[in-house]
């Protein structure tokens, strides 16, 4: 997969700030939040975590005041500016590298009649950034292989003078990471073409190790690469404090203020342990299986005392979110096949539900009761409010009631499973214990959450266990977690009507809830901002995975009877994918206003979703079981595809539908099963 021929396109700009351009290049530490149309590095940048940096260097010319109109070119490894005005042309084309320079390389032509002056600037102080977490960045810049603080050139008519400049950032006191770095540079960046080359090689190594999906449907393949792209865009490695290795955050946080120095607002250039369990489903299809660890190891360090993972920066450690991370741990140990990570999750799992259960449980049935709305990542489901009759001042705590939440206990029953697998795998005695538990929550949300008359699963209050009648998203959920019965069926239809089949599906609760509003705000009043989190009525991509990942499960149950609904959804979650929706420009961010799909958010290339497990899983069909694997495909209209380079247990793992109807799995080469057009297929490994 060659990222940049694929996702190569336009400027990239914020929504909010749209004179600025995007530049997703980034580091293990360092990146732009967004830049000027400038030569050089000025904008916003960040060092580990926010701190809004307004220059790490700048050219500045003598003939030009601004850079606009500009031509720029976005692609994954760089992007490409071009401008041309009064005599003066600049072409240039920079990037953030992997270990955490900042290079541009310019070329300057004088085709006017007078003489123009460029001038270096830096733009640190005495060598050092400051920091928000107590540790100061040392910077050292280079210029064509030299360093260089400041420098001037003067560009005679008809005179062309080409730039290679780079700035090195370290933490203080890395002192022999920052002289290694700095050697780097000096080979590396000395030639600007040299620069650009080695930068797009060293960049796409990263994905030559990503699955291969190939079809008829040039949107989807595109959309695949898109979110292998967005995996590498949120890979971070600070390693210093509480993140000492690699992991996935949600995002690079445009969302924040912008005031130099001084950020303010929630951020996701963090562990989110909310998202962490969807990075894993994706991840698990990567050839390289080490992130699963390294992601281990990071939960595993930011699980409090307790045993509830909380959210993290290297100096601080906030809330635990909901999640279903012990289930996605399992999912990852039946793709890798590693006994030993499999040994290291078991006890930091386990850990987790006895948390859950002593802190959220009570006496009355197996369901854990939601006390703090924001902490199942769905802050401001209506059904919350449901009993005091949706008051127009959602934040007076006295007119708000806890209640027994679809989603954290879909999770609860799915982290008790996947732990009783993996204590099978250990040969550890709490296999049964957990394994009961697990039924019997399951037996919980379907007596008890199930409602016969409306027929859709409802919420309930946190005492009485009286259903809160809104239909909130998380009423499907239990179709994800696969629990459902025959008579749970009509559960999904209003996902077909009006009430969920917006223009922009799915909104995050049904349209006629009295206070659904498809941009977000309660009743009128945006006290979270324009951009705001509020699920009652706009469309998130995380609930949207989970949604279609259970839809697509029970048409497979019910002999593919919903295919055709699984296909035309998944097409408009892949169009959510694109600015406008046009499949151009690619864009996701956190929320969509549900009625027009306008983005609420500014939170571009946002990972708090999963996509490639939907095409590995339903569209190519693949389900990894522990000594086997079965390949049962959604319909959705390919006449072929071909995924290939999938390792699953160690083995090469190749599906195929060809024009002429042959549909195949080979393993390892070798074709193991075949048929005529889409069906069932299995290998025993």
């Amino acid at each position: 997969m060659k990222i940049d021929q694929i996702l190569t396109g336009g400027r990239r700009r914020l929504r909010t700030r749209p004179d600025k351009i995007l530049m997703d290049a980034d580091g293990t530490r360092l990146w732009a939040d967004y830049m000027d149309v400038a030569p050089g590095f000025s904008g916003r940048f960040d060092f580990i975590h926010k701190i809004n940096i307004p220059c790490l260097f700048r050219v500045e010319c003598s003939a030009v005041d601004y850079y606009e109109p500009s031509s720029v070119v976005w692609k994954p490894s760089h992007i490409e500016l071009d401008f041309e005005r009064n005599g003066v042309c600049l072409y240039e084309k920079k990037f953030i590298t992997w270990d955490n320079a900042a290079v541009s390389c310019m070329i300057w032509k004088n085709t006017g009649k007078k003489t123009f002056y460029l001038k270096l600037l830096n733009g640190t102080e005495n060598g050092r950034f400051e920091t928000t977490y107590g540790r100061r960045i040392v910077a050292s810049l280079f210029c064509n292989g030299e360093r260089a603080d400041r420098k001037k050139w003067e560009v005679a008519p008809g005179e062309t003078v080409r730039l290679c400049v780079a700035m090195q950032l370290c933490l203080d006191g890395e002192t022999e990471k920052l002289e290694q770095a700095c050697r780097n540079l000096r080979e590396k960046f000395c030639d600007a073409e040299a620069a650009v080359k080695t930068q797009e090689q060293e960049y796409q190594e990263w994905f030559e190790k990503t699955p291969c999906f190939e079809s008829d449907q040039p949107l989807i393949d595109k959309t695949w690469a898109y979110r292998w792209y967005i995996l590498r865009h949120n890979l971070m490695k600070p390693e210093i404090g509480r993140l000492k290795e690699a992991f996935f955050c949600e995002g690079r946080s445009h969302k924040m203020g912008k005031e130099p120095w001084h950020p303010e607002g929630w951020e996701f250039s963090k562990l989110i342990p909310l998202s962490v369990p969807m990075h894993l489903l994706d991840l698990r299809w990567y050839c390289d299986k080490s992130y699963g660890i390294s992601e281990l190891h990071v939960m595993r360090d930011n699980q409090d005392e307790n045993g509830e993972f909380r959210c993290a920066k290297v100096d601080w450690q906030g809330n635990p979110y909901a999640n279903f991370w012990g289930w996605s741990v399992w999912q990852y140990y039946l793709c890798s096949g590693d006994r030993e990570f499999a040994g290291e999750a078991l006890p930091v799992v386990k850990k987790q539900i006895e948390a859950w259960k002593k802190k959220y449980g009570n006496q009355k049935d197996a369901l854990l009761i939601q006390y703090v709305h924001q902490l199942t990542g769905m802050e401001y489901q209506p059904s919350y409010w449901y009993f005091h009759g949706y008051p127009a001042d959602c934040q007076d705590p006295e007119l708000y009631t806890p209640v027994k939440r679809v989603d954290r206990n879909v999770y609860h029953y799915l982290n008790m499973l996947g732990t009783s697998f993996l204590c099978k795998i250990c040969k550890d005695p709490d296999a049964e214990k957990y394994e009961k538990e697990a039924e019997r929550v399951k037996n919980d949300i379907l007596q008890l959450m199930w409602d016969e008359e409306t027929q859709f699963f409802y919420d309930l209050h946190y005492q009485t266990n009286e259903k809160a009648l809104v239909k909130n998203i998380v009423g499907f959920l239990p179709f994800f977690a696969g629990i459902t019965e025959e008579k749970h069926k009509s559960g999904l239809k209003p996902l077909f009507t009006e009430e969920f089949n917006t223009p922009c599906p799915f909104p995050s609760v049904s349209t006629g809830c009295p206070v659904y509003s498809a941009e977000g705000g309660w009743q009128g009043q945006f006290f979270k901002g324009r951009n705001g989190c509020i699920w009652n009525g706009p469309t998130w991509p995380f609930a949207n995975s989970m949604i279609l990942d259970g839809l697509a499960k029970e048409s497979r149950r019910r002999n593919h009877e919903w295919d055709e609904k699984f296909a035309a959804y998944f097409m408009k979650f892949t169009e959510m994918h694109y600015y406008g929706g046009d499949g151009t420009i690619p864009y996701l961010v956190e929320h969509y206003n549900s009625m027009t799909g306008e983005c609420i958010s500014d939170d571009v290339d946002y990972s708090h979703s999963y996509y490639i497990d939907l095409i590995v899983s339903h569209v190519a069909g693949l389900t990894v079981k522990q000594r086997k694997i079965e390949v049962d495909p959604i319909e959705i209209g390919l006449k072929c595809f071909r995924l290939s380079h999938i390792y699953v247990q160690g083995h090469a793992i190749e599906i195929c539908l060809e024009e002429n109807g042959k549909f195949a799995l080979s393993v390892d080469g070798k074709e193991r099963a075949v048929r005529k057009g889409l069906g069932k297929l299995e290998a025993v490994l």
